[in-house]
C-alpha cells in the first residue's frame, strides 16, 4: 500500500547529490535574458519561494527568454508577446490576444475527411500593456523561472531598473502589470472603438474602464490604486506620470457578467505551489497560488477541461459562468478561488506485467502462450545487446535497452524460465554499464548553466543531434527508457541497485522529473502539471510554442518513474509517477486521443483520431519524420506496455482501427510499424493480435527496433489472446 503525505512533490533530502557526470558549463544557448535576481524592490522576498539558480527549459515562457524574444507565449486563455515596436500601436510593451474558434485557419482535408491541421492566428495585438518611457532601447528580462510562472521585466534600456513587471502564471484570469514610477499605457493595434470609465470597485480603491475594440470584442481594464486614464487616440490610452501601482486587463466574453471580474480586481497570482498526496489508489493534487495586490479578494483563474472534470466538491463550487476558448485545449472555465484540488484514481498496483483496467496486472499465461513466449525468448535472448544499445543516440540506445528489459522480464515471470532470463540479464547489465561508466559513443555531461544532463552530441552547435537532446528536447522520452530498464534489472537483482547504478539512474530521473527545484535540477522539467502532459521541446524558439508528438512515450516515462521508484524504494517517486499516469490518461482523452464525442478539439479535426503533433498554438496531424498514416497514429502507440491500456481506451482504439487499419489495411504496412499496429490491436482484439505474432514463420522484420516478439506474445496473450 502506498500512503504518502503532502510532501509528495518535495525533495526527500535537503542537500541533493551532484549528478555523477562530468560538469560542463558552456552551452550553445545563452542566458542573457535571465536575471539572477529580481530588480523589483521586495520581489525576491515575495516571489522567490524556490531557488533562483535553477532555470526552467521546457516551459510556456521559453520563447521570451530565447533568441530575439519575438515569439509568443501562452498562459491560457491568453497569448502574450513582446511587441518590440510593431503593430499599429508601435508599442514596446507586451501584447495580449485571445482568439475564438471561428478565427482558426484550417488545413486541407485528408483521407479521413478531417482537416490536417488547425492553427490559431498569431500577431494580433488586441490589448497592450506598456509605458510611455519604453522605446527602441527597451530590454525584456525574466526572473524567478518557475514551472508554472515567471516574472517579465521591461526596462527603458539595459542599464536601467524595470519600469514594469508582469507576473505570468498559467491560467491567470487577468494580465497584470506592476508599474514602478512610470507612465502606464494601455494600447491596441486592433483600435479602440470606445473607451469609457465605469464605477470603481474594491471599495473604491480600484478604477474600472471598459473598452470596445473595432473587432467588437470587449475588454475591461482595472487600475489599483485609482487613477485617471484618458484616451489619446484610437490606439493609446494613457495613465498618469510617475504611477506606482497595478494595471490589469481581461477579455469579457459576450453575455458574461462583469461582477466576477470586479470581485477579483486588484488581486493577482505571482507563483503556484503544487502539492499532492496518494493514499492507496486515491490521489489528490492541488494548485495553491501566492496572491498579491488586493489580498483580501479571491483570485480569478481559468481551468482547462481536464481540471474541471476532476475538481473536488469545494473547487467545483468556485466555478463561475465565464468561458474563454483556449488555443488547443478546448474551453477554459473561470474559477474564483485561491487554490484548486483535483482528485484522481491512480494505478498504483500497476507493475511490470501486462495490465488491464478491469483485470489489473496479469501475471499468469496459458500453457499455449507460455510455450510460445519461451520459444521466442530462446531465440531473441541470444541477440547482440551492445550492437543494439551502444548507439550514437540516447533515444535509440534507450529503446534498445528497454526492449531487452521487457523481453527478460517476460522470460523470467511470464514464461517462468529464470535460467534463460539470467543469461539475458547478465548481457543487459553489461550493456547498461556502458552508460553508467559514460563510455557510450556520445557521453553525457551535467551542464551547469542550464542545470541538465545532456548528450555531448549537439554541444558543438548541432541542435538536431539526437533529436535535440543537448538542447533539452525529449528528455522524458530518452531517459524514461533507461529508468524502465534499471527498474527491471533491479527487480531481478536487487543487489545491482546501490552505488553507481542508482546514482546514475536517479540523475536521469531528477533531470526530467525532479520533485522540487534544487540547486542541480528544476522542478518537473518535462511534465506540465497545469496541462496534464509533458512538453518535448526544450531550448528552441517556436512560433507555435512547445509541442508533444508521442503521448505513449510520455506516459511510458511516467510509468518508468513509477517503477524505478518502486524498485529503488522511493515510494514518493512511485506515487508521483502513478499520479502523472492518471493525469495523463485524462488529458490525453481530452486533447490528444480523440473519440468521436470529443468536445475539446474542433469538430473538423476529430476524425484524425490522434492529434499528431500538438503545439501550444496549433495541432498538426503529422510527425516530424514522415506523413505515413502508420507513423502519425503509431507514434502515439509506441511502446506497447502496461500503461497502454490505461491511456488508450477500447472505444478510441476501435475507432482508430476502423478509420485507418481495418479490412486488411494493416497488412499493407511495412516494417516494424506493422508489428506495432497489431500489438496495439490487442487492446480490443487480443486473439487476432496473438495469432499475428504466433505465426510459425513470423518475420522478425515486422518488429520495431524497440520491440521483441517475446514481449508482444506475452502482452497479447495476457490481454486475452491465448
Amino acid at each position: 500500500m502506498i500512503h504518502t503525505s503532502q510532501d509528495l512533490l518535495c525533495a526527500l533530502i535537503d542537500n541533493p547529490n551532484h549528478p555523477p557526470l562530468p560538469p560542463r558549463q558552456d552551452h550553445p544557448v545563452s542566458q542573457e535574458h535571465i536575471l539572477p535576481h529580481s530588480s523589483r524592490p521586495g520581489a525576491e522576498r515575495r516571489f522567490n519561494s524556490q531557488p533562483q539558480t535553477t532555470p526552467q527549459t521546457n516551459k510556456f515562457y521559453a520563447n521570451l527568454l530565447l533568441g530575439a524574444q519575438s515569439n509568443p507565449c501562452w498562459t491560457h486563455p491568453y497569448t502574450l508577446a513582446w511587441s518590440k515596436g510593431g503593430g499599429n500601436a508601435r508599442s514596446w510593451g507586451m501584447s495580449i490576444a485571445h482568439t475564438e474558434r471561428h478565427q482558426l485557419a484550417l488545413g486541407p482535408k485528408n483521407s479521413s475527411g478531417a482537416v490536417q491541421y488547425f492553427l490559431n492566428p498569431v500577431g494580433i495585438q488586441s490589448m497592450l500593456l506598456s509605458a510611455a518611457e519604453l522605446g527602441s532601447s527597451a530590454r525584456l528580462t525574466l526572473d524567478n523561472l518557475q514551472a508554472s510562472s515567471v516574472n517579465l521585466q521591461l526596462s527603458k534600456d539595459s542599464g536601467s531598473p524595470p519600469l514594469m513587471t508582469l507576473p505570468l502564471v498559467q491560467g491567470m484570469g487577468f494580465v497584470t502589470a506592476l508599474y514602478q514610477t512610470a507612465t502606464p499605457l494601455v494600447q491596441s493595434s486592433v483600435f479602440f472603438r470606445s473607451f469609457s470609465p465605469a464605477s470603481s470597485v474594491n471599495n473604491g480603491s480600484t478604477s474600472k474602464y471598459k473598452v470596445i475594440l473595432e473587432d467588437g470584442c470587449t475588454w475591461i481594464t482595472y487600475v489599483t490604486p485609482c487613477a485617471a486614464f484618458k484616451q489619446l487616440n484610437n490606439t493609446t490610452i494613457s495613465g498618469p506620470a510617475s504611477f506606482r501601482g497595478i494595471v490589469q486587463v481581461a477579455k469579457l466574453p459576450q453575455g458574461a457578467s462583469e461582477d466576477v471580474y470586479d470581485s477579483s480586481a486588484g488581486a493577482y497570482a505571482s507563483t503556484c505551489t503544487i502539492s499532492a498526496s496518494v493514499v492507496r489508489n486515491s490521489a489528490r493534487y492541488s494548485f495553491g497560488w501566492h496572491k498579491e495586490g488586493a489580498t483580501s479578494r479571491p483570485l480569478l483563474m481559468f481551468a482547462l477541461p481536464h481540471h474541471v472534470e476532476s475538481f473536488d466538491d469545494r473547487t467545483a463550487k468556485a466555478k463561475r459562468p465565464i468561458y474563454l476558448q483556449t488555443t488547443t485545449k478546448g474551453m477554459a472555465t473561470a474559477v474564483l478561488a485561491d487554490n484548486w484540488t483535483m482528485i484522481e484514481q491512480v494505478p498504483i498496483e500497476m507493475g511490470f506485467a501486462p495490465w488491464h483496467p478491469e483485470k489489473g496486472s496479469i501475471v499468469t499465461l496459458s500453457h499455449e502462450a507460455t510455450i510460445a513466449v519461451d520459444s521466442a525468448a530462446r531465440s531473441e535472448i541470444q541477440q547482440d545487446y551492445n550492437a543494439q544499445t551502444n548507439l550514437d543516440s540516447m533515444y535509440f540506445s534507450g529503446k534498445g535497452l528497454a526492449k531487452f528489459a521487457m523481453m527478460i522480464y517476460a522470460t523470467h515471470d511470464l514464461a517462468r524460465n529464470p535460467d534463460l532470463a539470467k543469461t539475458g540479464l547478465a548481457k543487459l547489465k553489461n550493456a547498461f554499464a556502458v552508460f553508467v561508466q559514460n563510455k557510450q559513443k556520445n557521453p553525457l555531461v551535467y551542464n551547469t548553466s542550464w542545470r541538465t544532463v545532456v548528450s555531448t552530441a549537439g554541444l558543438g552547435g548541432d541542435a538536431g543531434a539526437d533529436f535535440g537532446n543537448s538542447f533539452c528536447n525529449d528528455h522524458h522520452f530518452h531517459y524514461g527508457y533507461f529508468l524502465y530498464t534499471a527498474a527491471v534489472i533491479g527487480y531481478l537483482d536487487p543487489s545491482w541497485i546501490p552505488g553507481a547504478n542508482k546514482a546514475f539512474v536517479d540523475a536521469l530521473a531528477r533531470d526530467y522529473a525532479s520533485p522540487t527545484n534544487d540547486q542541480y535540477f528544476p522542478f518537473s522539467r518535462s511534465f506540465d502539471m497545469y496541462h496534464g502532459h509533458s512538453w518535448a521541446k526544450g531550448l528552441f524558439e517556436s512560433g507555435d510554442g512547445k509541442d508533444q508528438e508521442s503521448t505513449s512515450e510520455d506516459s511510458f516515462a511516467s510509468y518508468a518513474l513509477k517503477m524505478w521508484g518502486k524498485i529503488s524504494g522511493d515510494h514518493n517517486m512511485e506515487a508521483r509517477g502513478a499520479l502523472m499516469l492518471a493525469i495523463q490518461a485524462r488529458s490525453f482523452r481530452h486533447y490528444f486521443l480523440m473519440e468521436s464525442d470529443n468536445k475539446n478539439q474542433p469538430p473538423q479535426f476529430i476524425n484524425n483520431k490522434v492529434t499528431g503533433i500538438l503545439f501550444e498554438n496549433k495541432v498538426d496531424h503529422a510527425t516530424y519524420f514522415g506523413m505515413n498514416i502508420e507513423y502519425i497514429q503509431g507514434i502515439h502507440m509506441i511502446p506497447l506496455s502496461p500503461p497502454s491500456a490505461l491511456t488508450r481506451s477500447k472505444k478510441f482504439v476501435s475507432e482508430e482501427w476502423e478509420m485507418y487499419f481495418s479490412k486488411g489495411r494493416a497488412d499493407h504496412v511495412g516494417g516494424g510499424w506493422r508489428g506495432l499496429l497489431y500489438a496495439n490491436l490487442a487492446l480490443v482484439d487480443p486473439k487476432a493480435a496473438f495469432r499475428f505474432f504466433n505465426q510459425p514463420n513470423f518475420d522478425p522484420g515486422l518488429l520495431d527496433g524497440g520491440a521483441s516478439r517475446t514481449w508482444y506474445l506475452a502482452y497479447t496473450a495476457a490481454l486475452g489472446g491465448a
